[in-house]
């Protein structure tokens, strides 16, 4: 089993939760809608200055379906190259 965490500009997180829901049966995630924080290449703070803001995806997947979803991420971000968006796995102890 593996802790998966997404981060990513609000802007794609509708395309991301329906595309991960559509290929992973039983796809259960906690979302926190509002993320601020800073990239390697800019700031997304929610401010006049630095308006955008992200968001960040918390789910505990099998093996198998941590693929899927390294799969479906990468298709996602092919789709929209500069929206950020960040996927880590990290093995979950059960």
């Amino acid at each position: 089993m593996k802790r998966m965490e997404i981060m990513a500009n609000r802007s794609v997180e509708e395309e991301l939760t329906g595309a991960l829901e559509a290929g992973i049966k039983d796809f259960y995630y906690t979302l926190l809608p509002v993320v601020h924080g800073r990239g390697k290449t800019q700031y997304r703070l929610g401010t006049p200055t630095w308006p955008e803001e992200n968001f960040l995806l918390i789910s505990y997947v099998d093996d198998r379906d941590a693929e899927t979803a390294q799969s479906i991420v990468t298709e996602i971000k092919n789709r929209f190259p500069k929206e950020g968006i960040k996927v880590f796995f990290i093995r979950a102890e059960v």
